[in-house]
């Protein structure tokens, strides 16, 4: 066990064996041994909560095993360790249906023990499972929570980030999808406080909770500030060796990127997407994300003439984000992208099924109010009548997605829209 927290922050797979090794060793004392049960939970703990970090993981059977030992001698504490490991872990390989419930149950266990610092310093991992889920007023609430718990320090709860607060935050600052005031300043304040604290993975988080959606949704632009800020977590993971923060910015900045202007930020922006995809695959982490980085990987494809070959993988992509017949958090922009590049390829097969996946998107259920999901509505029937040449349709939503986008203050959707004749 110290040979593993020794090395937990210097080689993830070395530590994990030594776990596993711990586990071995305990489940062999003699039943009779006042410590056994003890020493049984300690590695199967840490086993569960850095599962996400290990490439080959057998966190099921430890978490069954848990469950059993922590009834047994009541330590309700590392089996909340583990649950919020695990609902890291089960979102990285895009079981979000059994990360959600694996969030909401850890968070009730959690509250349960009425320790605020541990509720704090938990809360990364289990709001993470209901933003991938998309299950927004979660999110906020719980987000809201954990501002409340820490009251202002940063450093509060540090056991495993180096600022859950700086998390919660950015995890506030998805109010910008119900419409609702001061996620601009949530989004500020939560990168400020994670840069302050020097610790790359809970920079490389928070960065690319601020950028990594709000971009490719339209609410913020890359501008130069933004990648910059980017770039600045990017390098601060290089010089940390954290394999997993340095996934998390590059898969940020190459996001940013393939939304810049130019055509040498965007051939960089889509090799960063490539090399990232590759990963994901490889290493069986982030899959939830995988069809958004592939979906703007293949747009600049399409960009380039080769939308025969781009709209499958869109299409495959698309039918995915959906598949538990609700949103998910990356149903809109995958949609967005599909419906854009099948009307700019124009076959009459090809508006119809743009048709068809708008109003996938509008009937999916989700939480209510979703603003963010009606602009974007606004924009693709926009141009969708334009594809019918519907030019008195056209005007109109593009009218009322302009003043949408103005309103809400949506930088991304004020450019799009300025852009539309």
């Amino acid at each position: 066990m110290r040979a593993a927290g020794w090395l937990a922050n210097r080689d993830i797979a070395a530590a994990r064996r030594s776990w596993e090794r711990a586990r071995t060793i305990a489940d062999a004392l003699p039943a009779q041994d006042p410590n056994r049960t003890a020493m049984r939970i300690a590695p199967r703990t840490m086993l569960c909560l850095t599962a996400y970090r290990g490439q080959v993981s057998v966190a099921d059977a430890h978490l069954d095993e848990l469950r059993e030992l922590c009834g047994a001698s009541g330590d309700s504490v590392s089996l909340a360790i583990a649950m919020a490991g695990l609902a890291i872990d089960y979102t990285y390989q895009d079981r979000l249906r059994e990360a959600s419930q694996l969030a909401s149950e850890g968070w009730a266990l959690t509250e349960s023990l009425g320790d605020p610092t541990l509720t704090v310093a938990l809360s990364p991992s289990l709001i993470y499972a209901k933003i991938e889920r998309a299950e927004w007023a979660d999110v906020l609430q719980r987000s809201q929570t954990v501002i409340d718990l820490a009251d202002g320090e940063p450093s509060k709860g540090n056991m495993f980030s180096g600022s859950p607060l700086a998390v919660a935050l950015t995890g506030r600052g998805v109010r910008y999808w119900f419409g609702r005031s001061g996620w601009r300043d949530d989004l500020r304040h939560g990168v400020s406080m994670a840069r302050s604290t020097g610790d790359p993975l809970c920079y490389a988080t928070v960065v690319t909770w601020a950028y990594f959606a709000a971009i490719p949704y339209g609410v913020l632009t890359p501008d130069d500030g933004a990648v910059r800020e980017i770039e600045d977590a990017l390098r601060m993971a290089d010089r940390s060796g954290d394999d997993l923060a340095l996934t998390f910015t590059r898969a940020t900045l190459g996001l940013a990127l393939v939304h810049r202007s130019t055509d040498a930020e965007r051939v960089r922006g889509q090799k960063l997407l490539a090399e990232v995809s590759d990963t994901y695959r490889r290493h069986g982490h982030n899959l939830c994300e995988l069809p958004l980085v592939e979906v703007f990987s293949e747009r600049e494809s399409a960009r380039r003439g080769d939308r025969d070959a781009a709209i499958p993988l869109m299409r495959t992509a698309a039918d995915h984000v959906f598949r538990e017949g609700r949103l998910l958090a990356w149903s809109v922009p995958v949609t967005g992208v599909l419906v854009e590049t099948l009307l700019e390829r124009g076959a009459d097969d090809d508006v119809a099924e743009a048709e068809a996946a708008i109003e996938r998107l509008a009937a999916a259920p989700t939480d209510e109010g979703l603003v963010l999901r009606d602009i974007w509505l606004l924009r693709l029937r926009a141009l969708l009548a334009k594809a019918h040449g519907d030019e008195g349709g056209y005007c109109d939503y593009r009218d009322r997605y302009r003043d949408m986008a103005t309103s809400l203050g949506f930088e991304g959707h004020i450019a799009w829209a300025e852009a539309m004749s």
